[in-house]
């Protein structure tokens, strides 16, 4: 039921209406039992990977260190959104109070802020393993590593409390029905019935800082691998940097290639059923893929897998 709640001469919506993913009934329950088993995989495939990361001493490295806080943001980045998308599955069209939406919202904004920064710190990782191997004990000892991650995370919830504070002060008259599955961005600037400039300036700012920004750092550091790829003068050394190097830029691929698109962009976003499609791919295919990618088919990590079934 709508509640409304009078400020002046303005009434401000208490409450959205999630559309979900489908409309169908017979739909509806297809897509629950194969998001359900995702959502299942996700958190079993992230958890392996930290406990193997944290129990095993060998994988005491720089790399599975970044590994490990990918796998513990990906628990909590599918526990945001994959919830409220299996309820309206469930369920179908249902409500959420304004304070449970801005609160989804600021949990969501500082994970995949933080993802991408982390995605940026394992790029400048391989760089260093790489193109200055010798240097990569000092350059990438723990304190280093810890303060990269520990940056990550707090600049992700920095980020989205200037985020989050914007979109929750804007004036919301109704309608107050949201084509999305979960409490998005640009879902509630299109419902927004005050002027939205600074809100998305802000958006805008934010995307260049994060979203570009880490891409470009990224980019830059696959640039100088590729040319010391090239210089190794001998074949298998070429395939052995490049497959340390190939998980990771599937993973940035698809992240960037999805997350751009949507928020790259200061204006509001009119097609919403694209915008669900892009946000399942990062918000449900990629946490799934990427511990198989990053490490399940990783020797070492398939080491201390076997090692951790035999012990038991």
């Amino acid at each position: 039921m709508e509640r409304s709640l009078e400020l002046g001469n303005v009434t401000r919506v208490q409450e959205f209406v999630l559309l979900g993913l489908s409309t169908s009934p017979e739909t509806r329950e297809v897509l629950f039992a194969v998001f359900l088993t995702l959502y299942l995989l996700t958190l079993l495939e992230n958890s392996l990977i930290v406990f193997l990361v944290c129990s095993h001493t060998e994988l005491h490295k720089p790399m599975y260190f970044f590994l490990g806080n990918l796998s513990c943001l990906e628990m909590c980045y599918v526990s945001v959104t994959m919830p409220s998308l299996l309820v309206g599955l469930r369920t179908g069209p249902y409500h959420v109070p304004f304070t449970a939406c801005m609160t989804q919202l600021f949990f969501f904004i500082s994970l995949i802020c933080t993802e991408c920064t982390l995605l940026a710190s394992m790029a400048c990782d391989r760089y260093v393993a790489i193109c200055r191997p010798l240097h990569y004990p000092l350059l990438m000892r723990p304190q280093v590593c810890l303060g990269l991650a520990g940056t990550s995370w707090l600049g992700g919830l920095l980020v989205s409390v200037v985020k989050t504070a914007c979109i929750a002060s804007l004036s919301y008259c109704g309608p107050n029905v949201l084509n999305h599955f979960f409490c998005d961005v640009s879902p509630l600037l299109n419902l927004s019935c005050t002027h939205v400039a600074l809100t998305e300036l802000v958006d805008f700012l934010s995307a260049i800082v994060i979203l570009w920004g880490s891409l470009l750092v990224a980019i830059a550091s696959y640039v100088a691998i590729a040319r010391a790829v090239l210089h190794m003068p001998s074949a298998a050394a070429r395939r052995k940097a490049l497959s340390t190097c190939a998980s990771h830029l599937v993973v940035v691929g698809i992240f960037y290639s999805a997350s751009l698109f949507i928020y790259a962009r200061p204006s509001r976003i009119e097609a919403m059923d694209l915008n669900k499609v892009l946000s399942v791919i990062y918000t449900v295919v990629t946490p799934t893929c990427n511990p198989v990618i990053y490490c399940l088919r990783n020797r070492e990590v398939q080491a201390a897998f076997r090692q951790t079934l035999h012990g038991s």
